[in-house]
């Protein structure tokens, strides 16, 4: 499904008392893409008053590159389909995944220098150097820290409502099992694994 088709379908595919938490979701992954697009030209107006940013530059790039798409593939995938058909294992995925990005969103607003990321202390130390420069990025801080406050409330919000499903681990091992087992590739390596077991027992003296 492609990113602008995904808020269409959610109100064919979604039942209607989740489609505004996936909405939310969904415009939470869009800030997270923009706000990756601002960084970058934060990080670059930096890399323009201070040569010596170069590598945050770069990384700012890379994060762009990386995050918008693994980000929507990884994390907003899985629990749209947790939702559409009530499936444990994905939202395990999500709750996996997801939690790691809130991490990622907490160290973007931090703003470690040299990481690429546009965050407070950044921020402040551009402050000593170009104040035009210093607000862009406090700005894009600001940014972050909004995605972040966000994704938190929002993991809380639908582990409740993952809670009320009736969803649970062994839901989520069997709905893994029988995924695993209806791939024909899978079923025919386990068949020629079997007759391979067989056919060296009938041969073992």
């Amino acid at each position: 499904m492609l990113p602008w088709r995904a808020q269409l379908d959610i109100s064919m595919e979604i039942p209607q008392e989740f489609q505004k938490t996936v909405s939310t979701m969904y415009y939470l992954w869009m800030c997270s893409t923009l706000a990756l697009l601002l960084n970058f030209l934060a990080c670059l107006a930096s890399f323009c008053v201070e040569t010596s940013k170069g590598a945050g530059f770069g990384l700012s790039i890379l994060w762009v590159i990386l995050f918008t798409p693994c980000s929507f593939v990884c994390w907003y995938r899985p629990m749209y389909k947790a939702f559409r058909s009530d499936s444990s294992f994905n939202f395990f995925v999500f709750f996996f995944i997801f939690f790691a990005q809130d991490v990622l969103f907490v160290l973007q607003a931090i703003g470690i220098p040299g990481w690429g990321f546009s965050g407070w202390i950044s921020a402040l130390v551009v402050l000593k150097v170009n104040i035009a420069v210093a607000v862009l990025m406090l700005l894009v801080a600001l940014f972050f820290t909004g995605i972040a406050v966000l994704g938190i409330v929002m993991l809380q919000r639908i582990h409740s409502l993952y809670r009320r499903t009736g969803a649970s681990f062994q839901k989520a091992q069997q709905e893994f099992a029988a995924g695993v087992f209806s791939n024909p590739a899978v079923r025919t390596a386990a068949a020629n694994a079997a007759a391979g077991a067989a056919e060296n027992a009938f041969r073992a003296p």
